[in-house]
């Protein structure tokens, strides 16, 4: 028995350097295996068919990602999207589909950003997207899903005769995805069923459709027809006509025939000339302002040209004198002067796909420590969060904006009079978002630029 305890003494004794060592090894192992974590978006992300996205993804903690695989698939990991490998993009395994419309965007790549861009989206790049980063040994990823929307043509109505003792209005549409939904309401807002609905795709994978109500003399004459979108539940402004008892003769159909479509035609003409007007009205309304940057108040990352008409965040800090006007924690310059009365508009050009934003701020917004971007800390701005792949207004909580993508070209308009502040794209005239009025106060307001990414600049358009 004694022979038998020293030796099982001795063997315990003898393998206790080697759990050491597996211990060790163990440990190792498990804290290598927590080197980095890839983050994507946690919601989808929309795109708009012909136009270009970028799928965010990125390496926590920062780190360089250049000697890296990069792998974007969709459903299987052969299915490769886009492929980094060795220190440059491999494109023997890219599907088909993904030929010369890939970019790992390499301006980030050194602080772990590994987005990836695609130009030109289809209706068929919707679905889920795997973004795999692997070192070695040693791999993480994300998923995030991409969807597609396309706006087409507005209801079009139109009157193809008579049938069944009442006349047929069509609604048609094309260009849209995903498959809208049409909708026919009567004068009080109430839902009505078409008597007939065709749908079919054209050659991109875009919806068009037919749908057709027959109106007779005692059924709902004053209709509306609109589309609802799929994804937001959103309601286009609906094309709305009235018919009154005078087309239902009991005569030839064909003269009232006649009569819709002329009734139809002026009121779309009317409506042409009205949406003109307002166009050159707006325009009319605006007063140009010459806005320039005041360095005095720009935080030491940002690099404003010579003249103050452009900004841009620079690689080092510069080395500035610490005076109170100075923003020192979000990277944000101000205009110089400001407006106390009037309406003023000016137009800032955006270059790049980081992270900005453009608006107005009171003179006594805060310029030290981490201040509210927002109505409560005194700055009224719209933006775009390049990681969220979001377009947005700066309210509390912030307000998402329909848009997909960022407009290259923002015209900001202050009403000092009315206390309130527009945005428009200034390439489609299209109204972008409105701080309602008395929103913003009645002490003297200055532009507002930031900037918090290094391939991104906001220029002051002459």
């Amino acid at each position: 028995m004694k022979g038998l305890s020293i030796c099982h003494s001795s063997t315990a004794s003898s393998s206790l350097p080697g759990f050491i060592i597996f211990f060790i090894t163990f440990c190792v192992h498990k804290l290598e295996s927590a080197r980095f974590t890839v983050i994507g978006p946690d919601h989808p992300v929309t795109a708009i068919v012909g136009e270009d996205i970028v799928l965010p993804c990125h390496l926590f903690p920062r780190m360089s990602a250049e000697n890296m695989e990069v792998r974007w698939f969709r459903s299987e990991f052969t299915s490769v999207v886009h492929l980094y490998q060795h220190g440059k993009d491999e494109y023997g395994q890219q599907m088909p589909e993904y030929h010369e419309r890939t970019e790992l965007l390499k301006a980030g790549i050194m602080v772990g950003n590994v987005a990836l861009g695609i130009v030109n989206v289809r209706p068929s790049d919707e679905g889920q997207y795997h973004c795999f980063v692997q070192d070695g040994i040693f791999n993480e990823e994300a998923v995030l899903e991409l969807k597609v929307e396309a706006s087409g043509s507005a209801p079009q109505i139109s009157v193809e005769g008579y049938q069944d003792g009442g006349i047929r209005i069509v609604c048609q549409l094309a260009g849209w995805y995903p498959e809208p939904e049409v909708l026919w309401r009567d004068r009080r807002g109430q839902l009505l069923s078409p008597s007939t609905e065709t749908k079919s795709q054209d050659g991109r994978g875009l919806f068009e459709i037919k749908s057709s109500i027959i109106i007779t003399e005692n059924s709902n004459q004053n209709l509306a027809c609109s589309i609802r979108n799929a994804y937001f539940s959103l309601e286009e402004e609906p094309s709305t006509f009235y018919i009154s008892d005078f087309f239902f003769p009991r005569m030839s159909p064909w003269p009232v025939v006649w009569s819709v479509t002329l009734v139809i035609s002026l009121v779309f003409v009317s409506l042409t000339l009205f949406l003109l007007k307002l166009r050159e009205w707006r325009r009319s309304l605006s007063d140009v302002a010459n806005v320039t940057l005041d360095p005095d108040t720009a935080h030491p990352y940002l690099v404003l040209s010579e003249g103050g008409k452009s900004v841009r965040w620079g690689d080092i800090e510069e080395d500035l004198p610490g005076n109170p006007e100075r923003f020192d924690y979000w990277e944000c310059v101000l205009g110089c002067g400001g407006f106390t009365a009037g309406r003023h508009c000016w137009e800032v050009e955006v270059g790049g796909e980081g992270y900005w934003a453009v608006g107005v701020a009171r003179e006594s917004v805060g310029r030290k420590g981490d201040i509210s971007r927002s109505p409560e800390g005194g700055i009224w701005a719209v933006g775009w969060d390049w990681w969220e792949g979001q377009f947005r207004a700066l309210t509390s909580p912030v307000t998402l904006l329909p848009r997909r993508r960022a407009p290259s070209r923002i015209r900001v308009c202050l009403d000092c009079d009315r206390g309130q502040v527009t945005f428009i794209d200034a390439g489609d005239e299209a109204p972008i978002f409105t701080f309602p009025p008395g929103s913003v106060p009645g002490e003297r307001i200055r532009p507002w630029l930031g900037v918090w990414d290094t391939d991104t600049w906001l220029r002051l358009c002459p």
